[in-house]
């Protein structure tokens, strides 16, 4: 059996919603890690969410209680056996990271947006001292189509940028008291004129 409690169903809430865009169908992994979301409106941000499903289930029940227990609600899903092939991320020993207000890195993003579909984030090193002088450049790129394939999470938390040539660049908002969201961008590829 499976059941996970959240006391802020806000969490999930704008989890959720920020991702809501970019899938029709989502799949839920269940572990003794946590949840994972490979890419509901019925709660008010302070409700308390559980999410349940016995072994080998065919559908997965979320249940709503009010703070002061005057409306409990709860919904029954059916499951989709969806064959899907599950993307492992390795883990990766990143050449850069950065940690800035996620704010500043939204506000970057914006005005940047304005002109052009692919924006490039790089990190540079560079040193000077008697016997020389030093430049690493790691660079990614990332490319939004549409405007309305944007996604904007509103956070007061730092964002983590972490990159290395040649792997996706990883954006990380964590959420306090209960994990992270991250999102792997895979470095745009311009196609060569042969």
């Amino acid at each position: 059996m499976f059941e996970a409690r959240l006391l802020r169903s806000s969490i999930l809430k704008k989890v959720l919603e920020a991702i809501k865009d970019l899938l029709t169908q989502a799949t839920f992994d269940c572990d003794d890690n946590g949840i994972q979301l490979q890419i509901l409106k019925c709660a008010g941000d302070k409700d308390t969410v559980t999410m349940k499903a016995q072994d080998n289930a065919d559908t997965v029940t979320f249940v709503f209680e009010s703070p002061n227990q005057e409306k409990v609600s709860d919904y029954e899903m059916k499951l989709m056996n969806l064959d899907l092939e599950h993307l492992g991320i390795p883990e990766t020993e990143y050449s850069c990271t950065i940690r800035m207000p996620s704010g500043e890195f939204a506000r970057i993003c914006r005005d940047l947006s304005q002109f052009g579909e692919s924006m490039v984030i790089s990190c540079t090193k560079e040193a000077t001292g008697d016997i020389g002088s030093a430049n690493i450049k790691l660079a990614q790129t990332a490319s939004i189509d549409k405007e309305e394939e944007a996604v904007v999470i509103e956070m007061e938390e730092p964002v983590q940028l972490s990159m290395s040539a040649d792997v996706p660049l990883v954006v990380e908002y964590r959420i306090p008291d209960i994990g992270h969201i991250r999102y792997y961008l895979a470095p745009k590829i311009e196609e060569e004129d042969s």
